[in-house]
């Protein structure tokens, strides 16, 4: 938090955000005593305090206190900060003499070189204010904070031989959650298991982010062989899943940024970005945009912030955004649909996209590209962009093999290649419905399923290539020259030409 400049440079209007109160008022304390400025608190249960010599001052009305606060800063020595708890919540009441004071109050910090800082869990300030407040990072706490915690928790449950290994272990466990948080987690875990187990740290900190609501861990189950085709956006995988060692930093690789895969519904995007977590060792974190977007103004932004602090808290990870298209297709005409909300959403994440110095790994999917800015699919944004079709034969004997295996089956059992040239235009996700549909019919009947049940089960499925066909020629007609294929090319393949061929998964 670079609070202590902002104090020197004579900002008289400060604000931090985050629900850290105690640790952000400590930071606070020794920023002040840096500078060399006398702190005061104000709430309205405690009335103004000054945290020097414990004297308190009663005044429950905010107004009251900024009378006070109008005297104090009438003289330029000494030079005061004064803090004040919750000020939001008494300005949402759109008390005009509430903003004027404050205002007259701002003039004469800056005057004298004097100081306000609002603290609390939002920044909702009336247009009048607007301009008058800075807002100050307060970023979670780093491994070193964390380890503050966790010695604490360790000497209060007098655990002396824990290894340096598990502590670290915890540690990474617990990046991304505030120091609440982490030492709940850690005291549930020596409740639990008589010690520290980082998998119960990552199983709380899960809860917590879920809970939360913005975005959740997901577990990196997945794997590139999981997934049937795809050559060449496995082969790039593959070939930066070293990227974020530290061998690799000391070379002076930059860290990847990102990736983008557009395509059919229901041909493995969405299993790819889990797959991207396995192949690279990190967490997985996912997204969902629809949530960011809130109903108060300036939340969606605060939203954002929130997230973007998260992932990069909990870095080097895998950020997951899911049909990323539902949340900025409306920052185009958002100006006069939501107040400019979408399209300031939208450019603060272009902008962190861009200049992100920490390696968060964005795999974002889209099924309608059409709907995306052009400026977010510009080079730079992401590292590559894949465009996945649907399956030729190869690939669809493949999935089935996946399948197959999948629900404890052998596929010896089954011709794949005469399912292959069955299902033609079917994507992976409506094989593997197939498949789960023959089981069904299989089970009634109290055998095991055959060819002749996955065929039946076939005949029954209308696939989606035939009620999107024109939607469908129109992306492809928009991949082809813009973006990359994900799919190994194929010299031959039984089946009719349909346009480019690209590899697909079985989700």
């Amino acid at each position: 938090m670079n609070l202590t400049t902002y104090l020197r440079a004579g900002y008289p209007g400060l604000a931090v955000i985050t629900s850290e109160e105690a640790r952000a008022e400590a930071d606070i304390a020794a920023a002040c005593a840096s500078v060399e400025r006398r702190l005061h608190a104000w709430s309205s249960t405690e009335g103004l305090v000054d945290t020097t010599d414990g004297r308190v001052t009663p005044c429950p009305d905010p107004l009251d206190a900024l009378q006070l606060l109008d005297g104090m800063f009438a003289a330029e020595n000494p030079r005061h900060v004064v803090l004040l708890r919750d000020l939001q919540l008494h300005l949402d009441q759109s008390d005009p003499m509430l903003v004027r004071r404050l205002k007259d109050v701002l003039r004469v910090a800056k005057s004298n070189g004097h100081a306000i800082i609002l603290l609390g869990c939002r920044l909702k300030l009336p247009p009048e204010l607007l301009h008058e407040f800075t807002e100050v990072d307060f970023s979670l706490p780093d491994p070193t904070r964390l380890g503050a915690v966790l010695d604490g928790i360790l000497k209060s449950a007098k655990l002396k031989n824990v290894h340096e290994v598990v502590k670290e272990a915890a540690l990474q466990s617990a990046l991304g959650l505030t120091t609440t948080e982490a030492e709940n987690a850690f005291a549930l875990s020596v409740v639990e298991t008589r010690g520290i187990d980082p998998k119960v740290i990552a199983r709380e900190k899960a809860r917590t982010l879920k809970r939360n609501g913005l975005v959740e861990v997901v577990e990196a189950t997945t794997s590139l062989d999981d997934i049937g085709g795809l050559g060449q956006l496995k082969e790039w995988l593959q070939r930066r899943a070293g990227a974020f060692s530290a061998s690799a930093k000391a070379y002076g690789l930059p860290a990847p940024k990102g990736l983008l895969i557009v395509g059919i519904p229901g041909t493995g995007k969405s299993l790819t970005a889990k797959a991207t977590a396995g192949a690279f060792g990190l967490p997985l974190l996912r997204l969902d945009m629809g949530r960011v977007f809130g109903g108060i103004v300036g939340q969606s932004e605060a939203n954002l912030r929130s997230v973007i602090q998260t992932a990069e808290a909990i870095a080097p990870c895998v950020l997951w955004i899911d049909e990323i298209e539902k949340g900025f297709s409306g920052s185009k005409s958002s100006g006069s649909t939501d107040g400019g909300t979408s399209s300031r959403v939208f450019g603060s994440f272009l902008s962190w996209m861009q200049e992100k110095d920490q390696p968060v790994f964005v795999v974002a999917t889209a099924n309608d590209v059409s709907k995306l800015p052009p400026e977010f699919l510009r080079k730079g944004r992401f590292d590559e962009m894949f465009f996945v079709d649907l399956p030729d034969a190869l690939e669809r004997a493949q999935i089935w093999d996946i399948v197959i295996k999948r629900h404890g089956r052998r596929p010896a059992d089954f011709d794949t290649d005469v399912l292959s040239r069955a299902c033609e235009q079917f994507t992976g996700a409506e094989i593997e419905a197939v498949f789960i549909d023959a089981l069904h019919e299989a089970y009634v009947e109290g055998r095991e399923p055959g060819p002749k049940d996955v065929l039946d089960a076939m005949a029954n499925t209308v696939p989606l290539a035939q009620l999107m066909d024109g939607q469908i020629s129109a992306l492809r007609h928009w991949a082809k020259g813009r973006a990359r294929e994900a799919g190994a090319p194929v010299k031959s393949t039984p089946a009719a030409p349909r346009g480019p061929r690209r590899v697909q998964s079985v989700n």
